[in-house]
């Protein structure tokens, strides 16, 4: 495997305003991590076959991009003396005001790549979210440091992606949620939307509809790719299923998260880690073999 920048030729004295990194297998590519505006996200996300399986920024929400990670309740929890604190809130989801929260940012300070011979390799980012340019902090508040792991295999019928992250506050206490726009989330092509054709199957192999919160191991979204294909993306949580809280809709995006029901409050030297799973498959490869690769992850100890 190989993880490059892509070449973007622009005119003398031009610069690109973000870029996208390939993970590529015999010059293939098989999924890019790209730096966007507000967060970074996995785009294009392709199946063994060659099928993209995700949809970037689409028209309707455009911070739906692809698969990302992200949170629109953080609140730093910050000392204002005599015992009071002042919660100083963000939104790290939507990249606009949203409900009155400003947008953050969720920006890379370092990566790094390995590669486990041809068919596996772990990207490893320091990520840092931040609160917008304000008087005093023109950079944007440091509220959380983030390491983000996601380590990639590649099976005959499966491009799988197991993440894992570890959150930590950098200078004050910080409250997420509670929230439904948070965690892991997915957004799929617009082919495979139910109201184009597509379906949403859970682990017992129920068809499901949108819904606020299923009951279930995973969902896995398949529907029709092109040349009478099918492909398919199922979001697993791998950790904390205790607090878990699913939203999804035919319209194509994938939610889970811990935050829903209660919020999260990490004091200074604490970190939450938390790890799921997205399989891009090429047909509907059944829940067997879902569980399967489930098993896998689990058992698998992604780099601290």
């Amino acid at each position: 495997m190989t993880f490059d920048t892509g070449a973007i030729v622009l005119p003398t004295g031009a610069w690109a305003r973000t870029q996208r990194r390939y993970l590529r297998r015999d010059g293939i590519t098989i999924l890019a991590l790209t730096a966007g505006d507000f967060r970074p996200y996995v785009f294009p996300l392709f199946t063994p076959a060659g099928f993209a399986v995700t949809s970037e920024a689409p028209a309707d929400h455009p911070h739906h991009q692809s698969v990302w990670i992200g949170a629109d309740h953080v609140h730093a929890l910050v000392p204002a003396g005599e015992g009071v604190t002042e919660e100083y809130t963000y939104n790290c989801y939507i990249n606009d005001v949203f409900q009155g929260r400003a947008p953050g940012r969720i920006v890379e300070t370092a990566a790094t790549f390995l590669a486990a011979g041809n068919d596996a390799g772990t990207i490893r980012q320091s990520l840092e979210w931040r609160g917008p340019s304000e008087w005093a902090a023109p950079q944007g508040r440091v509220i959380l440091a983030e390491e983000r792991t996601m380590r990639v295999r590649m099976h005959p019928d499966a491009t799988v992606l197991h993440l894992r992250s570890r959150l930590a506050p950098v200078t004050w206490p910080v409250r997420l949620g509670p929230t439904r726009h948070a965690f892991f989330n997915a957004r799929v092509a617009e082919s495979m939307q139910v109201v184009a054709g597509g379906r949403m199957l859970d682990d017992r192999g129920r068809s499901i509809g949108t819904t606020q919160t299923p009951d279930a191991e995973w969902i896995d979204y398949i529907g029709p790719v092109g040349g009478g294909r099918e492909a398919g993306v199922a979001l697993m949580p791998l950790t904390d299923q205790e607090d878990g809280w699913w939203f999804v809709s035919d319209w194509g995006v994938i939610t889970w998260g811990p935050f829903r029901r209660r919020a999260r409050e990490l004091a200074l030297g604490n970190a939450l880690v938390l790890e799921a799973g997205v399989v891009a498959h090429d047909s509907d490869i059944g829940s067997a073999r879902l569980f399967a690769l489930r098993a896998e992850m689990i058992g698998d100890t992604v780099p601290a």
